[in-house]
């Protein structure tokens, strides 16, 4: 077939990725959690016949980067194509069966016209709890992912168009949280029906052909200008290496090394080098790190045409299995995004070594993933949980955002307003930690506090925290950002508690309060116009005593 027409191209283009938004909106305006409502911790996206990402929605690239992963992983080796059938749902959760940890329920819901496999709708959700050893997901004393929570294997959850209410009612015995769970989930299925129903308008309208012509052309187009940003850079290979604090099992940290080869108009990234995966669940499989080092390699080179698998093409990952990005089953992995942040990280400052003009120093480099099993006075049980970020790496030519997320997760911010109104908790402090952005020419963007009093009868406290120790670098002489923190004080005494925290008793006015990473600075401190310093301190961002 001949090429589409360009305009038409661009047309259909936008409508499918109007279609990815419009599912959304449907989760956001339908869902029940704050984790999903408020923090957005969804994505969506639309896929050919054949399960190739043709259009996501602005969400979560570590969800979106890796749905394909997930997709073609159940086609080889669950549920082949072929036996897909018109109103089936299929839907898992499993980190080895091409998920990333356990929380997130990825479904898929193939859409035909006259009998005809046309595309394939997808909706990610972070579910706030899926049972396990400890509320939210998170089991910070993990050594399989069997203790983590109920595991699904890909399985149909509506067939024919009727919902498998014994497989719903299995998964909804076993979460915390089951009337949360199911509100999340029919948000989930609702979202997959409306972006069938708007594939089958489109199809209607272009003819499925020419849509699966166009399709075609918009993943071959993204090749080209993917292939088109790498053949600008030099060829080589730079390495670089980041770490994370550790698993909170054994002592030191662990090291994440990455090789970065350009050779043309293609790129490889092999994580040889990397430590051992790890007995506690800060392991990563394949398909996170291939997540995140599309996210790091796509920001680097700057792809501004519409990112859709077309964009992974020419990108090339490897790790020796037992590694801790490329952990073997039965590891536990509900902590994946730390070690994913740092892969994402450590892939940007092999990156600085060829762009040195545009890319950051790092950006506070963890998730601040929290959760509390509340028990009320009158026997009712609550889990609540939240994410937290930090400061940004400081650029080239100006300061570090504060207290913004980082484009791999792309978290929201969660209102203390509707948290209050929702659980027993009093906010105390909510804002900015001076000097925590890493000092340089151009300063790291702070990270942030939050502090609240708990009110409830009992609960117990899990974080699943990182950069404590292993700071956010900096670039060019810049100073790293400042790590974390995470306390409780009780009765006016404060202890200090550790990054990984399982269990951490809590009764009516206890105080727990956690501080984020700031950004790693850039460039020689020593160049810092007065000025700008004269500012900082105005502005409260850095102290008169902190030596900067």
């Amino acid at each position: 077939m001949s090429r589409p027409d360009p305009v038409l191209l661009e047309i259909v283009s936008a409508a499918l990725v109007s279609v990815a938004e419009e599912m959304s909106v449907t989760v956001w305006r339908t869902s029940r959690s704050t984790t999903v409502r408020e923090l957005l911790d969804y994505s969506t996206a639309v896929f050919d016949a054949e399960g190739r990402n043709v259009a996501q929605a602005a969400r979560m690239p570590v969800h979106l980067n890796s749905m394909e992963l997930c997709l073609q992983h159940i086609i080889a080796h669950h549920i082949p194509l072929a036996d897909w059938r018109d109103g089936d749902v299929i839907v898992t959760n499993d980190p080895y069966c091409g998920g990333q940890h356990l929380p997130d329920f990825i479904a898929f819901k193939p859409v035909f016209r006259d009998g005809r496999r046309i595309a394939i709708t997808c909706v990610l959700i972070h579910h706030v709890d899926v049972g396990g050893g400890a509320a939210g997901g998170y089991n910070a004393k993990a050594v399989e992912v069997f203790q983590e929570g109920l595991r699904l294997p890909p399985v149909r959850i509506v067939r024919d168009g009727r919902m498998q209410d014994d497989l719903f009612a299995t998964i909804l015995q076993n979460v915390r949280e089951p009337e949360t769970f199911r509100g999340d989930f029919l948000s989930q299925i609702a979202a997959l029906d409306v972006g069938a129903r708007a594939m089958l308008r489109l199809a209607d309208r272009y003819g499925v052909d020419a849509l699966n012509q166009i399709g075609t052309a918009l993943l071959d187009h993204a090749e080209h200008e993917m292939r088109a940003a790498l053949s600008a850079l030099p060829d080589g290979t730079y390495r670089a290496e980041d770490f994370v604090d550790g698993d909170g099992l054994e002592d030191g940290v662990k090291r994440i090394a990455v090789a970065l080869t350009i050779d043309g108009d293609s790129i490889a990234l092999d994580f040889t080098g990397t430590a051992d995966q790890a007995l506690g669940p800060i392991n990563a499989t394949l398909a996170t790190t291939t997540s995140a080092v599309y996210y790091a390699v796509i920001a680097a080179c700057e792809v501004t045409g519409t990112v859709n698998a077309g964009c992974y093409r020419p990108i090339t990952v490897t790790a020796p299995e037992g590694c801790l990005v490329n952990a073997a089953f039965p590891a536990p992995v509900s902590m994946r995004m730390l070690p994913g942040h740092k892969i994402a990280t450590a892939v940007l400052r092999a990156f600085a070594q060829v762009l040195p003009d545009r890319i950051p120093a790092s950006y506070y480099g963890t998730t601040f993933n929290h959760a509390v099993n509340i028990r009320h006075a009158d026997g009712r049980r609550q889990v609540y949980f939240d994410s937290e970020l930090g400061g940004w790496g400081a650029h080239p030519e100006q300061d570090g955002p504060n207290g913004l997320s980082a484009g791999f997760h792309n978290g929201q911010n969660t209102p203390v307003e509707m948290i209050e109104a929702l659980f027993p908790l009093r906010f105390t402090r909510y804002g900015l930690v001076p000097d925590s952005g890493g000092d340089g020419r151009m300063r790291g963007g702070l990270g942030i506090v939050r502090e609240w009093e708990f009110l409830a009868e009992s609960g117990l406290l899990n974080a699943s925290f990182d950069a404590f120790t292993s700071l956010p670098y900096g670039l060019d002489g810049g100073a790293p950002g400042r790590g974390g923190s995470l306390s409780v004080t009780r009765d006016g005494v404060t202890t200090p508690l550790s990054a990984k925290t399982i269990g951490q008793a809590l009764r009516p006015g206890d105080i727990v309060r956690m501080e984020t990473p700031g950004g790693g600075g850039h460039g020689d401190p020593a160049l810092r116009d007065e000025t700008a310093r004269a500012e900082d301190i105005a502005d409260g961002y850095v102290t008169r005593g902190s030596g900067a």
